[in-house]
């Protein structure tokens, strides 16, 4: 699949987000959209699975340990082709399965349930090391947010990956830089994180979040690592796609307006229309 083909869909996922969104009046926008290009490289070029055997015990594993932002991963599950996409209009409805965060008993092709910021790359250090006892082949990946860097639990899980050389293991940080109370270097700052991984001896790779050529070479380089875990971080901008969320704290956890949505759809495919023509 190429940059360009990439590109495309995770537009497509930006609408679908913003579709499940608005319908419900509810969820989060702005990390969903910072975190969406990397989960469109994941699932369309970079982990090893299938639609039509979601628990196939040979899959790689992804857990999206930032579950607020679990539209994005629900966007990308339904073009990768787990459920259909007009699924996306019954996000956080009582008649549907898509929950306002992931949930593994009802949601296809999600491997863990998540939501308590913190937990989610615990849950994937077990996963990778379950992977090394038995003697199998997957790769676990993970999704963080930089906000999600204050909780403790993350460090924890941090030295066991190291204890454990746990190099099937790869966490991408979305470091857009803002949280629901602001910024991240107000709350509580977590900088420098390369240099506090690479303290936990793990393998610190950069990478701009939104170009795809660096993500799959970012992807490209946690594989060939050996005897660590790799993190990425991932230089993003919470809202991306639509100009009026984007670098605004006010974004994280806030459902558009109709004339809000309307505006970000014609956004969103005003571009899609230039880049086909």
């Amino acid at each position: 699949m190429t940059n360009l083909e990439l590109e495309a869909l995770a537009r497509r996922a930006r609408l679908l987000i913003l579709e499940g969104i608005y319908t419900a009046q509810s969820g989060h926008p702005g990390g969903s959209l910072s975190c969406v290009d990397a989960l469109t490289t994941l699932y369309f070029d970079e982990m090893r699975l299938d639609p039509a055997k979601p628990r196939d015990p040979e899959r790689d594993r992804f857990v999206l340990s930032k579950g607020h932002c679990a539209p994005a991963l629900y966007a990308v599950l339904a073009l990768r082709g787990f459920f259909p996409e007009e699924d996306m209009r019954l996000l956080r409805s009582i008649k549907a399965h898509l929950s306002g965060h992931p949930d593994m008993t009802h949601v296809p092709g999600v491997d863990m349930s998540t939501g308590s910021l913190g937990q989610g790359i615990s849950a994937a250090v077990g996963m990778a090391l379950a992977a090394k006892t038995q003697g199998k082949d997957y790769r676990t990946y993970a999704i963080c947010g930089d906000g999600e860097m204050d909780e403790g639990q993350v460090w924890e899980a941090a030295m066991a990956a190291a204890k454990w050389k746990l190099d099937n293991l790869c966490l991408l940080v979305d470091v857009n830089g803002l949280q629901i109370d602001g910024s991240t270097e107000k709350v509580m700052p977590t900088a420098p994180l390369d240099e506090k991984f690479a303290a936990f001896r793990w393998h610190v790779i950069h990478a701009e979040g939104h170009d795809f050529a660096q993500l799959r070479a970012a992807l490209s380089e946690a594989r060939a690592t050996k005897a660590q875990p790799s993190v990425i971080l991932l230089r993003t901008v919470k809202g991306k796609g639509v100009s009026f969320m984007e670098n605004d704290a006010g974004w994280h956890g806030k459902a558009p307006n109709e004339a809000q949505y309307l505006a970000a759809v014609a956004e969103l495919t005003g571009k899609e229309a230039e880049n086909n023509g």
